[in-house]
């Protein structure tokens, strides 16, 4: 690598208006924690499997186990995790619980990161 295209910031070099511009994007700790859970939840396999069917179609908790050929103890704590995080949602209907995704925004950040992984 050329030595005159690596630029090094060093300790004793400083920008103070670059870092009060900087500041104002600056995450709050309880908003960061939040957004470090919320990806901590979609670094699951399995979740991010759930996700991808909520995606396409509502879901009751027997349906997924089918799709997914998992035990519902195994699929009702995963469900129990997305549910906390609101990244699903559950609507009763009699006997069945149905899940489907919270928002429209989990639809997308499961969709940019489908593509960012799928993208040559």
């Amino acid at each position: 690598m050329n030595d005159n295209l690596l630029s090094i910031c060093t300790a004793d070099h400083t920008d103070e208006t670059m870092v009060r511009d900087v500041m104002a994007h600056l995450l709050d700790a309880p908003t960061a924690l939040n957004v470090a859970e919320l990806f901590k939840a979609l670094a699951d396999p399995t979740r991010i499997r759930i996700i991808s069917v909520l995606a396409h179609a509502e879901l009751c908790v027997g349906d997924l186990c089918l799709a997914l050929e998992m035990s519902q103890p195994a699929v009702s704590y995963q469900l129990r995790i997305l549910r906390n995080l609101r990244i699903v949602r559950a609507r009763k209907d009699g006997k069945h619980v149905f899940y489907t995704l919270d928002d429209d925004h989990v639809y997308q950040l499961y969709h940019q990161g489908l593509d960012h992984v799928q993208h040559s």
